[in-house]
Parts: structure tokens; C-alpha cells; sequence
């Protein structure tokens, strides 16, 4: 972990973070391929299945700091081929304590860090609308489809229901899913109103939503998906 000391400057700081960062995604690449039992050759081939070739020795240079670069596209292809998701080989949560976001920082958790850079963090750069509404949108559609299979499930209890006493709680929980599925739906409705006025394209609907987007629904107003 770099750390400056009172004598050092922004010249001397951002080098070094620059060299601190390759070396966390080098320090992972290595510690992930061991963990899944591939050689620096596997690893090679992999990443040229996927259509980016990285050589052994490209990944044996940068597992050992001779490699003076690091490519995005390198550690896009490498997260790929190692089964990991880009972001844990940047800030590997659990294999390290604290990393620097940034030069002229001081380190923070790796979990905050990890939050910065998904747009999950709430701190000075706020979260994007665009990102907030599409996570709205993941968020309202699973829980719609939840509820109404709940719902469904519930009716079809009460149906099979061998007496009146779990017919009744069998129906009142149906109507309790499907009000929330209805809860959710609205959500939905709202969010993809809201992308759309954003000048974004909305992810497809699962097919048991397609009526989502129905115009009768006019959005809330402001963007509280």
C-alpha cells in the first residue's frame, strides 16, 4: 500500500498509485489463476479463446512488475478468463483491507472503494439517474415476477384447500402478493418512463410483463423509481 509522507508532492504521489493499481490487478490476476489451478499458459489460451490474446509471457511480466502498462481491455479479457468480475481484480474484497481510489488520496475499505467505482456509492459524485433507474428497473421487475407467482401459488392453495379456514388465509394471502405485484409493476412502469426521458432505451421485459408498458400509467413525477 502506498502511502505518502509529509515530504512528497503530487509529482511523486501519482506515479506511484499508478504502480500500486497495476499491481493489485497483478497481485489478483496471479493469486486467482493459482486458486483455480491454471498456468500462466492456461490463462494465455483462455484469453485467446476469448478473442483477445494476451501471451504467457505478457501475463508472466505483469504477475512479476515488469510489465510497465496495463491495458482496461487486458484486465476486461483476463476477468473473463479467470471467472471473476473486472471490478474484484481492481478491488479484491476479502484479500485486501484498503486500497487508494486515487492519487492525492487516502486509502478507504476496499468495499467503499468497490461502491465508488459501481456508482453505488453516496458520496460527493452522487449516483447517475440513468444507473439509478436501470437498477430501479432490475429491482421492480424481479419483485413483480415474485409476487405474482406468489400470487399464484396462493390461488392456487385456496383452490386446493381442504377446508374453509386455509381457503380464507390461502385468499387473503393471493390478494396480498397481488397487490404487491401491482406495487411493483407501477415501479417498473415509472422507471422505463424515466429512461426513456432520459434518452436511454429500457432492457427488454420479461414476457409475463409485457403489458408494462402500457400507456395508462403515467409516471410519477420526478425520478423516484
Amino acid at each position: 500500500m502506498t502511502q505518502r509522507s509529509a515530504h512528497d508532492g503530487p509529482e511523486d504521489d501519482v506515479p506511484e498509485w499508478v504502480d500500486q493499481v497495476q499491481a493489485t490487478v497483478a497481485r489478483e490476476v496471479r493469486r486467482r489463476r493459482k486458486e483455480l489451478g491454471m498456468s500462466a499458459q492456461h490463462l494465455a489460451d483462455a484469453c485467446a479463446d476469448l478473442g483477445h490474446p494476451i501471451p504467457r509471457n505478457v501475463i508472466a511480466n505483469m504477475e512479476s512488475g515488469r510489465r510497465s502498462t496495463l491495458p482496461l481491455v487486458d484486465v476486461l479479457v483476463l476477468a473473463a478468463a479467470l471467472e471473476t468480475p473486472p471490478v474484484l481484480l481492481l478491488y479484491p474484497l476479502g484479500h485486501a483491507d484498503e486500497v487508494q481510489k486515487l492519487p492525492l488520496t487516502d486509502p478507504v475499505s476496499t468495499w467503499e472503494a468497490l461502491h465508488w467505482f459501481t456508482g453505488e456509492a453516496g458520496d460527493a459524485f452522487g449516483m447517475d439517474e440513468m444507473l439509478r433507474n436501470f437498477r430501479a428497473h432490475q429491482h421492480h421487475q424481479a419483485a413483480a415476477l415474485t409476487a405474482e407467482r406468489d400470487a399464484d401459488y396462493a390461488r392456487w392453495q385456496a383452490r386446493t384447500a381442504n377446508t374453509p379456514e386455509k381457503r380464507e388465509d390461502a385468499q387473503r394471502d393471493a390478494e396480498y402478493y397481488a397487490s404487491k405485484a401491482t406495487h411493483h409493476r407501477d415501479r417498473l412502469h415509472n422507471a422505463r418512463a424515466f429512461i426513456r426521458e432520459d434518452g436511454g432505451t429500457p432492457p427488454l421485459l420479461a414476457p409475463e410483463l409485457a403489458d408494462v408498458d402500457s400507456p395508462d400509467t403515467d409516471p410519477e413525477e420526478g425520478h423516484t423509481a
